[in-house]
């Protein structure tokens, strides 16, 4: 038992740092020519039909140092909430599709990065599991609202503009935290629902 326990953590682990690798390879190979000038969310080339850069405009980055620190949060969260690789890429699909469309809702143009579908992964996992009984994972939810609460009313850090060239879409960190946290809600009500026509059915 003890030995099929650890084959399962090990084959989990693997599976997930595996996942991140690739991922993380792909948004390194969007950041050059001409994939870049392919991906990047782009009102005019949206219009134009090339929808598939609602997803991807969140997988390209203004530089280096951009890519750089999104990927690092990126592997905190899946260090800190240790997801399946399933869990883990259904919610950066519906996250990443969420912070896509939801800026067609404001002034923007052009957006590129993964900051706005990581507030929603940390809001999703953060939730899911206050709501399944881990009290101190609240702290977690309240502190990402208080985060883009903040940036909604004062802006984003000046240090991070300057850093990525280009001004922080706080929009995108609204869109990404609303949009983790109605996911991880349905989500939680979903199961629940499951679980209860199950116990009626016995």
């Amino acid at each position: 038992m003890s030995f099929t326990t650890l084959r399962t953590i090990s084959r989990h682990s693997v599976n997930i740092y595996l996942g991140l690798i690739l991922l993380s390879l792909a948004c390194l190979g969007l950041q050059f020519p001409p994939f870049s000038e392919l991906s990047a969310w782009q009102l005019t080339s949206i219009e134009q039909g090339q929808w598939w850069r609602i997803l991807t405009g969140n997988f390209t980055h203004t530089n280096f140092a951009h890519l750089g620190m999104n990927l690092a949060g990126l592997w905190v969260i899946v260090f800190l909430f240790m997801p399946s690789i399933k869990s883990l890429f259904f919610a950066l699909i519906m996250l990443s599709l969420s912070v896509g469309i939801s800026i067609f809702f404001t002034e923007m143009t052009l957006y590129v990065g993964l900051s706005g579908v990581l507030h929603g992964l940390f809001a999703y996992f953060a939730l899911l599991e206050w709501l399944n009984g881990r009290r101190s994972s609240l702290w977690l939810v309240l502190g990402v609202i208080a985060k883009v609460a903040w940036e909604q009313w004062f802006g984003a850090s000046m240090m991070t503009a300057e850093l990525i060239q280009a001004r922080v879409a706080t929009e995108a960190h609204l869109a990404g935290t609303l949009g983790g946290l109605t996911l991880g809600l349905i989500q939680f009500l979903l199961i629940k629902k499951r679980r209860n026509l199950s116990r009626g059915a016995d």
